[in-house]
């Protein structure tokens, strides 16, 4: 008997249609004699309406705060995840499926106390294995968890992945089946490579870059726990035929299967590109070139929640004085440069420059450890099509590259052909 954690995300169960269509693909695999867990989203759009009516509740009675307290904003969110699990189970049920719903408070999830993004501390899964071993469908609401206050608390956005992960490792799943709108992960987003390929696999290590530098098939947290409890997990469609040939083959179903690399016979060099729009870049000119300098810059940055990327740092010729350039999401240029500002007689500097409208663009491949040139042969073919790099930063399955805004496509089609991902 395999045991399967299914998550389904909001486009997944935007109506009733969709959830029938769910419940379909649950079936399938409860007729296979699967032990079946299901952890859902809200209907798509509905958590943003309730953020809105949170945000608009202050305002009904004329207070001049917009703040609200996060403890409220968590009960009233968590209630979209909770409309869809019942739903679920009351569809399931009239299929004559064994199925019972659970909201993260009833297994339970336990959490920390960081209301609206909070992390998951630990996770009893007995009760539902006890459940699922009697035949009985979990159908658990994504997204939430229990706080040490003993109220509800919200992972962040796109918690449900990070919930579906966590339960399979709770529940010692064989696997944890993503369904979302895409077929699986592509080498680049097909939208301006029709070239791109789905992967069969791709590693852990892999596709943890790929989502935390602009790829949005799965929540990076939910990546990180995968790896961290190797939890193998396949990002699948939920849009195809839940009975078509092959939807329910246990060992090869379609879809991409995030693994373990030991699991990858034939490592490309290369796995995809990435890219990540609305960038800025930040440079600190002529400051003093002494120890303590960097964390007089970043430590303030870093209190201010402002998250800090490529850094490339320039010494004059006499070793007296630097240059450092950074970049931030453009969104945080103006909050960055204030801190800044701030901080100006601690840091050092003589002026700050700045420039929006920047791209990231990231070649990834776990192949790269083995293989030398790999970053040579994307500069050169950058420079063929005129494209200037602005800074560079690399580990050991990745180079970033930051570019201007509007070669963004030429960049990610010119990676993707160099590399000969578009070859079948």
């Amino acid at each position: 008997m395999v045991r399967i954690v299914m998550k389904f995300g909001g486009t997944s169960v935007a109506d009733l249609d969709r959830i029938k269509n769910v419940a379909r693909h649950v079936k399938r695999e409860v007729d296979a004699g699967h032990e079946v867990a299901v952890v859902v989203s809200a209907m798509s759009g509905k958590t943003n309406e309730l953020v809105g009516w949170v945000q608009g509740a202050p305002k009904v009675v004329g207070a001049n705060s917009p703040f609200y307290d996060a403890r409220e904003y968590d009960a009233v969110v968590a209630s979209g995840e909770q409309v869809t699990s019942g739903l679920l189970a009351i569809t399931l049920q009239a299929m004559d499926i064994n199925a019972r719903s659970w909201q993260g408070w009833q297994i339970p999830i336990r959490t920390d106390n960081a209301h609206g993004a909070a992390r998951i501390l630990e996770i009893d899964g007995s009760d539902i294995i006890k459940r699922m071993g009697e035949g009985q469908v979990a159908v658990i609401s994504g997204f939430q968890g229990l706080g040490p206050d003993n109220r509800i608390a919200t992972l962040g956005r796109g918690g449900s992945d990070t919930s579906a992960v966590a339960i399979a490792a709770a529940v010692k799943a064989d696997r944890c089946d993503i369904y979302t709108d895409v077929d699986g992960v592509y080498t680049t987003d097909p939208r301006i490579v029709p070239q791109a390929r789905r992967l069969k696999k791709i590693a852990f290590e892999e596709m943890l870059e790929m989502a935390s530098l602009g790829a949005k098939v799965l929540q990076v947290r939910s990546v990180e726990l995968a790896m961290v409890h190797k939890v193998r997990t396949f990002v699948r469609s939920s849009f195809e035929d839940p009975d078509a040939p092959g939807m329910g083959d246990f060992l090869n179903p379609p879809g991409t299967l995030i693994c373990d690399e030991e699991e990858i016979v034939e490592q490309e060099v290369v796995t995809g590109i990435a890219y990540a729009k609305d960038e800025a870049q930040i440079s600190l000119r002529r400051l003093a070139d002494r120890p303590g300098v960097s964390a007089a810059i970043f430590g303030p940055l870093a209190e201010s929640h402002i998250n800090v990327d490529m850094i490339v740092q320039n010494i004059s010729e006499d070793g007296s004085k630097t240059d450092m350039t950074f970049t931030v999401p453009s969104g945080d240029v103006d909050k960055a440069i204030k801190v800044l500002g701030e901080n100006k007689e601690k840091i050092g500097y003589d002026v700050v420059q700045n420039e929006s409208g920047l791209v990231k663009v990231s070649v990834i491949g776990i192949g790269m450890r083995s293989h030398a040139g790999v970053a040579a042969t994307a500069f050169k073919a950058l420079a063929d099509k005129g494209i200037n790099i602005k800074a560079i930063t690399t580990s050991e399955i990745k180079i970033s590259i930051l570019i201007d805004g509007p070669y963004a496509e030429l960049a990610v089609r010119t990676l993707h052909s160099c590399y000969g991902l578009d070859k079948n």
